[in-house]
């Protein structure tokens, strides 16, 4: 019976990986499932059987996915920033890459690249906008936006990375406890 919590487990967390692009909270989503079938599943009968994850697993997933998600919510900010945008401009890049995976995901017709990449425009849209509307030059914005779409790419690629990385983990320590 293990072994169908943790085929299960796999293909519920494949789906939540998936989220991740679209700029969803599947990390946790990976995190909640994974601490579901934990409690769920806590192993044999017998009182020394071990459960299909210890501790330590869900401490590793907790902590990849923490750290995922501080450096996906700080890279539009620091590209903005890094590019020599104000604190306007970061504000720009953190709503436009919000309204920008919302709005872009009926338009650009790729499944789920759409809204990676209106997350992207529009994190670069937000600080170029905010930037050239609190009077910066518009050199100065468009280096703010640009700064700022290639950071959400950055940090939404980072948290693709530490899903596959959390999907793994779950896959190797469900298999082989």
């Amino acid at each position: 019976m293990p072994y169908v919590w943790a085929v299960l487990l796999c293909i519920v967390n494949a789906v939540w990986f998936v989220t991740i692009i679209p700029g969803l909270p599947g990390t946790w989503l990976m995190i909640a499932s994974t601490v579901f079938v934990a409690l769920w599943w806590r192993g044999g009968t017998g009182p020394g059987e071990p459960g299909m994850f210890n501790i330590w697993t869900l401490v590793a997933i907790l902590a990849i996915a923490g750290i995922a998600e501080l450096v996906e919510f700080l890279a539009g900010v620091a590209g903005s920033k890094r590019a020599g945008g104000t604190r306007w401009g970061a504000v720009g890049a953190l709503l436009g890459g919000l309204i920008g995976a919302v709005a872009a995901t009926p338009f650009i017709p790729l499944p789920l690249l759409g809204s990676l990449l209106g997350a992207c425009i529009g994190a670069a849209a937000g600080a170029l906008l905010l930037e050239y509307y609190t009077g910066q030059k518009l050199a100065v914005s468009i280096r703010s936006g640009v700064g700022a779409g290639v950071g959400v790419f950055f940090g939404r690629t980072a948290k693709l990375v530490a899903g596959a990385l959390i999907w793994l983990i779950v896959a190797i320590a469900a298999f082989w406890p």
